[in-house]
């Protein structure tokens, strides 16, 4: 069909990229016209469907990229966005960023490759995620001068494998709650807020302008987290929490939808939702 999508994954044999092909598999608007992995990938030359426990489509893994796709969805490494960029720009393919643990000089690469093509970055696909994000931010906004004073403390929880803590999604949490305090008490450049990760020994009492993060490494836990918004006397916790990694599938795939004929620049899910 000449309107489908036509969908490039990289990172293809990964756990995200074998999700994120069975999902485009099963939407009748996606095309999947190239499964890239690593030229050493021991899964070159297998079909990409096959590797993700469905029937075969006729795609297989390469580390080939296409003439032009109409967008590209990466799950991978840190260590490969710099390429994934340079081929997105040289085709001009829209980019849906969807690995986390990218340092700062990656970020800057997307932001001055976002002057030329569309680019969904954020570090979460989740839209139940990136909900509960905007839940969070309206609430710390709201409590921000409650008498007594305001805690904040992110707990959030992911499988053994994971590499990179505090996870970024739960960097990101703390990022909007931080914003919408420091905006909704009218503070200045000076009255910043403290982003601690873990305490340990006499570290005294709990102070005022601090966010706390706690990373937990359990099984297969494909992520949860945990906004403890605490109060003298009550508390408000939201907790999103996936059962399975489809959701963060779906939700690039959503991106790779919306991202469709718009014009250059960096966009997040927050934009993929209209939140």
């Amino acid at each position: 069909m000449s309107n489908q999508i036509q969908l490039a994954v990289h990172g293809a044999a990964g756990r995200m990229g074998c999700r994120v092909t069975a999902a485009a598999a099963a939407d009748p608007d996606i095309e999947i016209v190239a499964a890239i992995e690593n030229p050493v990938s021991d899964h070159l030359g297998t079909d990409a469907g096959t590797l993700a426990g469905i029937a075969a489509v006729d795609v297989p893994i390469s580390d080939r990229w296409p003439n032009y796709a109409s967008a590209v969805i990466d799950f991978s490494l840190p260590s490969a966005a710099e390429g994934v960029i340079t081929k997105c720009l040289a085709a001009e393919m829209p980019l849906v960023m969807a690995t986390t643990g990218l340092d700062e000089m990656q970020v800057q690469q997307l932001q001055n490759a976002a002057s030329e093509i569309p680019i969904v970055f954020a570090p979460s696909m989740s839209m139940t995620v990136n909900l509960a994000m905007k839940m969070a931010a309206d609430a710390a906004a709201k409590l921000a001068n409650v008498p007594g004073g305001l805690d904040v403390e992110i707990i959030e929880r992911h499988h053994r494998h994971k590499a990179d803590a505090p996870s970024g999604t739960a960097l990101r949490f703390g990022q909007l709650i931080a914003d919408a305090i420091q905006s909704a008490t009218d503070a200045t450049d000076e009255d910043t807020i403290d982003h601690v990760h873990g305490r340990y020994g006499e570290v005294g009492a709990r102070p005022r302008n601090e966010i706390g993060y706690h990373a937990v490494r359990v099984g297969d836990n494909p992520g949860e987290h945990t906004i403890v918004l605490g109060m003298l006397g009550e508390r408000i916790e939201i907790n999103v929490a996936a059962s399975n990694r489809d959701c963060y599938a779906t939700g690039a795939i959503a991106a790779a939808k919306w991202i469709q004929g718009k014009p250059p620049g960096i966009y997040d899910m927050f934009d993929v939702l209209g939140i």
